[in-house]
């Protein structure tokens, strides 16, 4: 029994031996394994198989490599000989006609830290990778010939020409109104393919020779295009077969202005800037005016029916609006809340160009209507605008007012209490709307209220004289007939239409 423990405990012992043995075997393997990879350096210099311009800088400090180049590339610039051309046209250069660029080190410099960020089993295997691949490093003609790119850009400014945009020209009096020019093909230097060329050339050979690269540049219109947007969007006219013919010659004059007008897009347009004053000096004629609601004469009366005519115009083509005001009374030219009142200082009609397209303004007349045509781009296939009057009510006038005469501004028309001279009627007020309607091939897809306008009614004023009668004196026949306030009115629009014309006849229109 004592036999066989011992031979137990020998047998431990051996196998205890032999792994302490293995153990150390493996450490000693892995220790020279260790010591084999991490004795390894990292070169100083530019890694083994490094070329910068095809001069060899394996382990060269940045400094030193930048130095050793910018020598190299000083001796390539005394042998540069540089043709470009365009054409029959040509430019030459030699290497005396620049410097080279000294600063040449934060190149180099970018180049050493190739492959030097990250772990260091990383930087072994860059290292390793470009000593059995190679590493070339190619600095720009840039560098070695400072100053070529302004000489380039210089050549190219005159190379380049822009193209020429066929144009519309407008002649509103004529039969054939749009006559289109030609549009012209520009030129264009590649800059950045004429680089890459040069730079080509330059690493192969200091004798260089580029035919300059060009594009076409095409006109952004063609004459079909422009001839499209010279169609009729709108057209609008007012009678004024009645008016006197100084009235009608002031509206002529007023939408002569406007006759032949070419308007760009976003292009702001002022009426009263446009026509000028009125004046005599300017071709304007007396006619009557409205003043405090009264109809008096004044040079350019009529005017107003001029720019509501194109005002009509301009909204039938949806041209934006960016001023329009309405009279203190209305004008029986067009529906309430469509008029346009224009005055100097105070009142004026605006528009805007709002498509991306000129529009085109022929204006003209007879002796009985002027007319106003708007021309352009046109509306998509099927759709129209139509204006529309939505009247709301008549605001009651409150009658006569008597008006003393006590300062004898009248006394050649009434001298004594009782007897009266009737200086204004009365006259009723209205509100209403003015919408634009939108059809898409005749059926209604949207509305848009342009305006809401309330003409307040006018008061009677009545002069009476201020003296009293003296004994035995008898008031001199007087047909006025004072006018109460008016407590009905007809709403219907038709018979406010022809209350409107009859109280503004055609010579007191504004």
């Amino acid at each position: 029994m004592e036999e066989k423990v011992k031979v137990k405990k020998r047998s431990g012992v051996k196998s205890l031996v032999f792994w302490i043995v293995a153990v150390a075997l493996l450490s000693i393997g892995v220790y020279l394994i260790y010591k084999n990879f991490f004795s390894r350096k990292v070169p100083d210099g530019f890694f083994d198989g490094t070329t910068i311009n095809g001069v060899d800088v394996s382990s060269l400090s940045a400094e030193q490599a930048s130095n050793l180049i910018a020598s190299k590339l000083n001796e390539k610039r005394n042998e540069v000989e540089i043709e470009l051309t365009h054409g029959d046209r040509s430019w030459k250069f030699t290497g005396a006609d620049f410097e080279v660029n000294s600063d040449i080190l934060p190149i180099i410099e970018s180049a050493y830290l190739y492959g030097r960020d990250g772990s260091y089993v990383k930087k072994l295997n860059t290292a390793k990778q470009i000593q059995e691949q190679g590493f070339d490093v190619e600095i720009s003609y840039k560098y070695v010939l400072s100053g070529l790119d302004k000489k380039i850009d210089e050549i190219i400014n005159e190379i380049n020409t822009s193209a020429v945009e066929p144009e519309v020209k407008f002649y509103p009096n004529q039969k054939n109104m749009f006559e289109i020019t030609d549009g012209k093909v520009g030129v264009e230097v590649d800059r950045e393919k004429l680089f890459e060329l040069i730079d080509q050339e330059f690493s192969l050979s200091p004798k260089i020779k580029v035919e300059i690269p060009t594009n076409e540049v095409l006109p952004t219109l063609t004459k079909g295009e422009l001839e499209q947007n010279t169609k009729l969007r709108a057209k609008f006219s007012t009678n004024y077969a009645k008016s006197i013919e100084d009235r009608k010659s002031n509206i002529k004059l007023a939408l002569s202005k406007f006759n032949g007008m070419i308007v760009q897009p976003e292009e702001i347009v002022s009426f009263n800037q446009t026509t000028g004053s009125r004046t005599s000096q300017n071709g304007y004629k007396k006619a009557n005016v409205i003043v405090d609601g009264v109809f008096v004469e004044g040079t350019g009366g009529g005017v107003c029916q001029a720019s509501t005519t194109l005002y009509n115009a301009l909204i039938k083509a949806d041209i934006e609006i960016l001023e329009v005001n309405k009279h203190s009374l209305p004008a029986s030219y067009v529906p309430l809340a469509f008029d346009a009142m224009v005055s100097e200082g105070y009142s004026d009609l605006k528009f805007k160009n709002n498509t991306n397209s000129p529009i085109f303004i022929k204006t003209y007349a007879n002796n009985t209507d002027c007319f106003v045509e708007i021309y352009g781009k046109p509306f998509d296939a099927g759709v129209s605008v139509q204006r529309r009057a939505n009247f709301i009510r008549v605001i009651e006038h409150p009658g006569d007012r008597i008006v003393v005469d006590t300062n004898g501004e009248y006394s050649d028309k009434v001298m004594y209490k009782g007897e009266y001279f009737r200086l204004k009627y009365p006259r009723e007020g209205y509100e209403s709307e003015a919408w634009l309607d939108y059809y898409l091939n005749g059926e209604l897809v949207e509305s848009k209220l342009l305006r809401k306008e309330i003409y307040q009614p006018q008061e009677g004023i009545v002069i009476e004289g201020v003296n009293e009668l003296g004994e035995g004196m008898t008031l001199p026949e007087n047909d006025v007939k004072l006018i109460p306030a008016q407590k009905q009115a007809s709403t219907k629009q038709e018979n406010v239409k022809n209350k409107i014309s009859t109280d503004n006849p055609a010579e007191y229109n504004p």
